[in-house]
C-alpha cells in the first residue's frame, strides 16, 4: 500500500510537495523526504502532529524521546512508529513543525491510497514553488556599543537603534559589576 501526501505552507502560496511513501515505512522516513525536497538541513527537533478536520493537534509523533512525556501517554518516535500503524484513512490531516521555537510549520494531508502496490524509496512525485527558508533571518539590526580600549561603551544617541535614548540618563555608575570568582 502506497500514500501519498500533499504538503503546503501557510508562508510561500505556491508552494507545494507531493510524496509517495509506502504505507509500512517510518514517520522518519517521511521526514527525511520532506526534508530533502525542501533542501533543509537535519538540524531541529522536528514533530508530526496528527490532526482533525479544523486542523487542531491530537496525537505527536516526535523526532525523538526527550523524556518528557507523562507515563500514562502513548509516545511515537518517528524511527519507531510505522505510517500504517498511525494513518488509516484517506484525508486524514497532519501537521509537520519544522521550527520548533518559531512554531513554523508545513500542513499535510494524506490526500489518497493506493492499496496492491509497495515502494522501496519515498519519492517526491510533484513539486512546486520555493520552499519558506528554514532559518529565515531576524528582521532587526541590533546596534551593539562598541567599546573603548579603556572598557568603556560608546553610547550614543543609536543605543540599541533608539533614537530616543538619552545619554544623560544613562548611569553606569547605578550598577554593580563585582567580579564573582566562584564560577
Amino acid at each position: 500500500m502506497i500514500f501519498r501526501f500533499t504538503l503546503i505552507s501557510d508562508e510561500v502560496e505556491d508552494f507545494i510537495r507531493e510524496y509517495k511513501i509506502d504505507a509500512d515505512a517510518t514517520f522518519y522516513d517521511l521526514h527525511q523526504i520532506i526534508l530533502n525536497s525542501c533542501q533543509y538541513e537535519n538540524d531541529q527537533i522536528t514533530s508530526f502532529f496528527l490532526c482533525n478536520e479544523e486542523w487542531e493537534r491530537e496525537q505527536e509523533v516526535v523526532l525523538e524521546d526527550m523524556g518528557t512525556s507523562s507515563s500514562d501517554e502513548d509516545l511515537y518516535v518517528m524511527r519507531n512508529t510505522l505510517l500504517s500503524e498511525l494513518l488509516e484513512e484517506e484525508k486524514q490531516r497532519l501537521v509537520y513543525v519544522f521550527d520548533p521555537l518559531n512554531e513554523r510549520m508545513f500542513f499535510m494531508e494524506l490526500t489518497e491510497i493506493i492499496f496492491g502496490e509497495q515502494l522501496e524509496q519515498p519519492v517526491c512525485s510533484r513539486q512546486h514553488g520555493e520552499p519558506p527558508l528554514q532559518h529565515p533571518d531576524n528582521d532587526f539590526d541590533a546596534v551593539v556599543p562598541a567599546v573603548d580600549g579603556k572598557g568603556k561603551m560608546d553610547l550614543d544617541e543609536d543605543f540599541y537603534g533608539d533614537d530616543s535614548f538619552d545619554n544623560e540618563e544613562f548611569d553606569p555608575e547605578g550598577f554593580d559589576f563585582t567580579e564573582d570568582k566562584s564560577c
